[in-house]
């Protein structure tokens, strides 16, 4: 297994700061963004699905590249490629429960096609790297590098409007087993 893929067993956990609790009940903005396989997330897209889920993560790492800087000791930073995976392992009893699944960072599109190439990911991940979402939802953030990432969350959308929030998101490789009993608790309308 790749050190990209497992998660170091001492890794601090993140704690609800309570900035993600605006987002319940919000409209889902009307604002396209790329997605890996060449269309785009937008309003219409979402609003046409019985169920939307959309995770958050700060980014994935590249083999062979270093994590920016103390990576492993920021709460809920580690884990993106191993969520995106269980995303992928569980994709089928997601689809079953009529969601469609996308994963949302603020990296480009070209760097996510390598991420989802290369992890063999079932669905699309949108690229949000000039913030535009990031900023109309409030998404909880953090730095890094120079680099302004998205703080892990999962947000199930219906109708265009968000019902509910999976923040903060540890451990982030059960997230998508948490989403599935989630839905299955509560049907879609």
């Amino acid at each position: 297994m790749s050190p990209l893929t497992t998660l170091p067993p001492d890794l601090p956990e993140p704690t609800d700061d309570g900035s993600a609790r605006h987002l319940l009940g919000m409209a889902w903005p009307d604002i396209a963004l790329p997605l890996t396989d060449g269309s785009a997330l937008d309003r219409t897209r979402i609003a046409a699905a019985a169920r939307t889920v959309i995770y958050a993560y700060p980014r994935t790492g590249v083999p062979g590249e270093p994590l920016p800087t103390g990576w492993d000791e920021i709460p809920g930073a580690r884990g993106c490629s191993p969520q995106s995976c269980a995303f992928r392992d569980h994709h089928a009893e997601l689809a079953a429960l009529d969601a469609q699944v996308f994963g949302l960072s603020t990296q480009t599109t070209d760097f996510q096609k390598e991420a989802a190439e290369r992890l063999h990911l079932p669905f699309p991940l949108a690229s949000d790297a000039d913030l535009a979402v990031t900023k109309a939802l409030d998404l909880p953030t953090f730095t890094v590098d120079d680099m302004t990432l998205v703080r892990r969350l999962t947000m199930i959308v219906e109708a265009g409007q968000i019902v509910h929030i999976f923040y903060p998101v540890f451990p982030p490789d059960r997230n998508a087993e948490d989403v599935i009993a989630w839905l299955e608790d509560h049907p879609a309308h």
